[in-house]
């Protein structure tokens, strides 16, 4: 099912004996747009840091409770690396994390969690040092990208400013990105619109813009969106029509599991 970040942004975190803190952001990769970690903010537990946990760490999400359950114990994250909010997370830190966690890589393969399309496909699956091509070095761009950072980035048309970042939206079985929920009220009086990020002609971290190859207008009569429980593969065909792109779920960016009605809207969790 597709969610939104903001949504999420607050939900418990529990381990198998007790629990250890608040989602406070989300760290996204902006080669592949998926959410490698969500970054935890701890009780007095943990002296109050912040820990980065990976998706492959879930248990079942309650998502009417609003809670994410770990097959961890406290005492396992509570002796994780730490970070430092203030500095970029690099390719050797998330190196220790996985090696920590006995967690495979997910980076240096060719699909989006490396080794398995879902991160619960990795839970499982043992760590396993990467050799060759998939062995990256110490130079590395990580492409790790704060979700609250992109928030408020402004959206320029081919022919001007069109609005703003106002949410991400991603699908809860392989966290990737899946749309900018782009915000317009400033030209036309509150309508909200999606656009997946890979139609970016490219995306200014320094200027905080991301440039879409798109006119204003065609922005502006796209389909209306107000909710995540709007979206449903009816929507989305609408969507990928209206602009004329190819539908993501066709080129082999999801595994057939993906077409169900999990994704279709129906929360059958």
């Amino acid at each position: 099912m597709l969610r939104s970040l903001k949504d999420i942004q607050g939900y418990e975190v529990n381990a198998t004996d007790g629990h250890i803190g608040t989602v406070a952001n989300f760290l996204f990769d902006d080669k592949d747009w998926a959410i490698r970690y969500l970054v935890v903010e701890t009780g007095d537990f943990f002296d109050d840091r912040r820990v980065l946990i990976s998706p492959i760490s879930f248990g079942e999400p309650d998502w009417s409770a609003k809670r994410f359950p770990l097959a961890l114990t406290m005492e396992k994250v509570k002796h994780s690396p730490g970070i430092d909010s203030d500095k970029p997370v690099s390719r050797q830190h998330e190196r220790d994390i996985h090696g920590y966690y006995g967690y495979p890589y997910y980076w240096g393969y060719s699909g989006i969690w490396g080794l398995g399309a879902y991160p619960s496909m990795l839970a499982n699956a043992g760590f396993e040092e990467p050799v060759g091509k998939n062995s990256a070095p110490a130079f590395e761009d990580v492409h790790l990208r704060s979700a609250s950072e992109i928030h408020g980035y402004h959206i320029q048309g081919s022919d001007g400013a069109i609005g703003h970042v106002e949410d991400l939206i991603i699908d809860d079985e392989t966290w990737v990105v899946r749309y900018l929920v782009i915000d317009t009220r400033n030209w036309w009086f509150g309508k909200k619109v999606l656009v997946s990020p890979l139609w970016a002609e490219k995306i200014s971290w320094a200027e905080r813009n991301v440039y879409m190859d798109m006119s204003r207008q065609s922005i502006k009569e796209s389909p209306q969106w107000a909710s995540p429980k709007e979206i449903d593969r009816a929507y989305e065909t609408n969507l990928y029509n209206y602009y004329g792109r190819p539908m993501y779920w066709s080129l082999g960016q999801l595994p057939e599991e993906e077409e169900s009605p999990h994704h279709a809207g129906a929360d059958t969790k």
